[in-house]
C-alpha cells in the first residue's frame, strides 16, 4: 500500500478533479444537450462534459443480453488485441479479438460526434493548447470515456498540455480488449474512474437485461431531472431497489466467482463450464478507479481484474438486517459524488487515500482501509490472486527477455548462412534443396528459434504477458529480424516436404501464428494496412503460382496475383526488405518470372542491376 495525495498517485490536482465532479453534475440538469463545453481565454483547460440519459433503451440495446456490440472500427482502430486479432475472422471465433462495447452507448457517443459541435470545439481546444479534460457523471461518464478513446485516437500527437478522463459513478463500457488496448498504448493512465461504494450503476451491466428490466424501468424515473420523482420517494422504492440490488449481484457474484476461479489457476471442471451455463457479463473495468469508501477514505486501484472483485465485493451486506439500508444506498450514493467532494467535512481535500499496489502481499488480516471498503477475507485473496495473476506476466516477461540473446546468436547463424547462398542458389532455394551441412545447422537455428516463438505466441494466446508487450519497439524489431530471416525458409521446407498437398496453400492453411503476430505489430506500429508487411511471406505466394507454369489459361485467370506479385516484390527488393538473390537465373522466383506470357511479365529491377545479379 501506498499512502499520500490524490492529486500527486493520479498527475491531476484535486481542484481539476472537484471542478470536473461539478461540471458533470451540473450536465446532467440539462438532459436534452448532448455536450457541454467550459472553457475561456483566461484557463488554460477545457472541459467537455455529457449528461446522461435515462430511460432503459439508453442502457440497452439490440439483441445480446447485456447489450453489448462490436466497438466500430473506423472510429476506434487500436481497441483489439494485436496479435489474437484475425482481419478476416467474425464475431464469436476465436480470432475475434477486437473490442466489444455497449451498444446503446456506442450509438449516443456516435450520435453526439455526428450531429455536436464535439470535434470543432476540440480541434479550437488543441490548436489553442489547452489541456482537455471528458468528463460525466452516470451514463455521461461512458461517453465521456468512449470520447476520450476516439481522442486519443484521433489526436495521438496532440498539442494539448494533457488530457484526461475523469468519470463518476459511470456504469462499466467495453469487454477486456478495451482494457488490454489501453494498457498497450499506454492510454490507460488518462482514465480516472470515481465510485460510491454502494452506488449501484458502475454495477448494473454486470447483469443482463432480462434479469433487471422492470427494476430499472421503476428506478430510471428517480435519476432523470426531467421526471417529477427525480430524487425523491426515496425509501418509497426500496423494494424496487432491492430487486435491483439483489438481481445485480447475484448476476456479479457468478462473473467474479468464475474470473476469480481462473486468475487462481483452478481445474474444476464445474467451474469452468458455468459459462455456458449462465451467460456472463463481457464487461470489465479499465484505467484508474477510486473507491470512495464514505467515511473519509479514497482507495485506488489500478488492476482491472482486482477493480471488478471490489466492485462485488464492497457492495456486500454486512448481515440480513441490512436489506433496507442498502436499498436505501445503491440509489442515493448515486447522487453523493457532489458532497463528498465538494463540500462537508469530508471534502476531497480532506480524505485519506492510499494506493492499492503490490497486490500479491496484500493484508489478509485487520486493515483500517479495506475494512472501511469492505473487503472480506475472501474478497483480499481474490484481489491477492489478481494481483498474483499480474506479476506472474512480469515473470513471463523476464523469462521471455532472457531468451533474446538465444535468440540474437541463431539469427546470426541464419545471416551468415543467407551471406553464403545468396550469390549461388538463393537463401530459399539452398534451403529448399537441402544438399550441404550448412543447410542441416541452418535447419537446427529454425528449429531452435521457432520452439521460442511458439512457446511466446502461447502466452499471447492466452494474454499471460503484459499488455505493453506487443507495443515493445525491441520485440517488434526482433519479430520483424525473426520473419525475414526465418519465414523463407519455413516456406521452403512447407514445400519441400509437400504438406501443401495434405494441409492446403501455405497462406490459406499453414501460416503459423509466430510470423502472422509480429507482422501485425509492425503493421499497427507504422499504422499500415493489414496484410501490408507481406515481405517475408512472399515465396509461399511463388510457389503456388509456380504450379500454374504451362497453363496459360490457369495464368491468365490469376493475372491480378501475378501482377501484384512482380510489383510487391520489385518495391521490396528497392527497399531493401528482400534479397536481390530472389533474381539468380537458378532462383526458383526468376525461373517462374521467366515462363511468365510477355503480357504478364514486368521489370522487376532495372536490367542493370539484373545483369549484375546474373554474372
Amino acid at each position: 500500500m501506498a499512502c499520500g495525495r490524490l492529486g500527486e498517485m493520479l498527475n491531476l490536482s484535486e481542484e481539476l478533479i472537484k471542478k470536473s465532479c461539478y461540471l458533470s453534475l451540473k450536465a446532467q440538469n440539462f438532459p436534452d444537450e448532448l455536450l457541454l463545453v467550459e472553457k475561456s481565454p483566461a484557463s488554460s483547460y477545457a472541459f467537455f462534459c455529457f449528461p446522461g440519459s435515462w430511460s432503459v433503451d439508453s442502457w440497452f440495446s439490440g439483441e445480446k443480453a447485456f447489450g453489448e456490440t462490436v466497438i466500430t472500427p473506423a472510429l476506434f482502430p487500436c481497441m483489439k488485441s494485436i496479435g489474437n486479432h484475425n482481419e478476416t475472422a467474425k464475431p464469436g471465433d476465436q480470432e475475434f479479438a477486437i473490442a466489444f462495447v455497449n451498444q446503446a452507448f456506442l450509438q449516443k457517443f456516435e450520435h453526439v460526434l455526428q450531429t455536436s459541435q464535439l470535434v470543432n470545439q476540440v480541434q479550437d481546444a488543441i490548436n489553442e493548447r489547452k489541456s482537455i479534460i471528458f468528463t460525466g457523471h452516470s451514463t455521461g461518464g461512458a461517453i465521456a470515456a468512449l470520447a476520450t478513446i476516439w481522442f486519443l485516437q484521433k489526436y495521438p500527437k496532440t498539442n494539448a498540455a494533457t488530457f484526461f478522463c475523469v468519470t463518476f459513478g459511470s456504469p462499466l463500457v467495453g469487454n477486456h480488449i478495451i482494457s488490454h488496448a489501453l494498457r498497450r498504448e499506454n492510454w490507460s493512465q488518462y482514465f480516472i474512474h470515481f465510485v460510491m461504494r454502494y452506488d449501484i450503476v458502475p454495477r448494473i451491466l454486470l447483469a443482463p437485461l432480462s434479469s433487471i428490466h422492470q427494476g430499472l424501468q421503476k428506478i430510471l424515473p428517480f435519476f432523470d431531472p426531467k421526471s417529477p420523482n427525480f430524487r425523491s420517494q426515496i425509501l418509497g422504492t426500496s423494494l424496487e431497489a432491492w430487486h435491483l440490488y439483489t438481481n445485480v449481484m447475484r448476476d456479479a457474484s457468478a462473473l467474479t466467482t468464475h474470473v476469480a476461479s481462473q486468475l487462481m489457476g483452478s481445474t474444476n471442471l464445474v467451474l469452468q463450464t458455468v459459462k455456458h451455463f449462465i451467460k456472463l457479463s463481457p464487461y470489465k473495468p479499465f484505467g484508474t478507479y477510486v473507491f470512495c469508501t464514505g467515511n473519509g477514505k479514497l482507495v485506488v486501484l489500478k488492476n482491472p481484474e482486482a477493480v471488478l472483485q471490489t466492485l462485488f465485493y464492497s457492495c456486500q451486506l454486512s448481515s440480513k438486517t441490512e436489506w433496507a439500508a442498502i436499498a436505501h444506498n445503491c440509489l442515493n450514493e448515486h447522487f453523493s459524488y457532489e458532497k463528498e467532494f465538494l463540500g462537508g467535512e469530508r471534502s476531497l481535500d480532506m480524505q485519506d487515500v492510499v494506493a492499492l499496489d503490490k497486490l500479491e502481499e496484500l493484508c489478509l488480516g485487520s486493515d483500517l482501509y479495506l475494512d472501511d471498503l469492505g473487503l472480506s477475507a475472501e474478497a483480499r485473496l481474490c484481489l491477492r490472486a489478481a494481483g498474483e495473476s499480474e506479476k506472474q506476466k512480469g515473470e513471463n516477461l523476464k523469462k521471455v527477455n532472457g531468451k533474446r540473446e538465444e535468440m540474437k546468436k541463431a539469427l546470426e547463424k541464419l545471416e551468415e548462412y543467407r551471406a553464403l547462398c545468396e550469390h549461388n542458389v538463393g537463401y530459399f532455394d539452398a534451403f529448399k534443396i537441402q544438399k550441404d551441412r550448412r543447410d542441416f545447422e541452418a535447419n537446427v537455428s529454425r528449429i531452435v528459434l521457432t520452439g521460442i516463438w511458439d512457446e511466446i505466441i502461447e502466452m499471447l494466446k492466452r494474454y499471460e504477458l503484459p499488455d505493453e508487450f506487443e507495443a515493445i519497439k525491441e520485440w517488434i524489431q526482433l519479430g520483424t529480424r525473426f520473419r525475414h530471416l526465418v519465414e523463407p525458409i519455413d516456406i521452403a521446407n512447407y514445400y519441400r516436404h509437400s504438406k501443401d498437398e495434405d494441409t492446403g496453400p501455405y497462406m490459406k492453411k499453414g501460416r503459423p501464428k509466430r510470423f502472422k503476430y509480429p507482422q501485425r505489430w509492425l503493421e499497427h506500429e507504422k499504422k499500415l494496412p493489414a496484410g501490408s508487411c507481406g515481405e517475408s511471406c512472399f515465396w509461399a505466394e511463388v510457389e503456388e503460382l509456380h504450379k500454374l507454369t504451362g497453363d496459360i489459361t490457369a495464368i491468365y485467370r490469376e493475372e491480378e496475383r501475378v501482377l501484384k506479385l512482380q510489383r510487391e516484390v520489385g518495391n521490396w527488393i528497392r527497399e531493401g526488405l528482400v534479397g536481390k538473390d530472389v533474381l539468380l537465373k537458378s532462383s526458383t522466383f526468376y525461373s517462374w518470372w521467366q515462363l511468365l506470357p510477355p503480357s504478364l511479365k514486368s521489370e522487376l529491377i532495372s536490367m542493370d542491376d539484373q545483369e549484375s545479379m546474373h554474372e
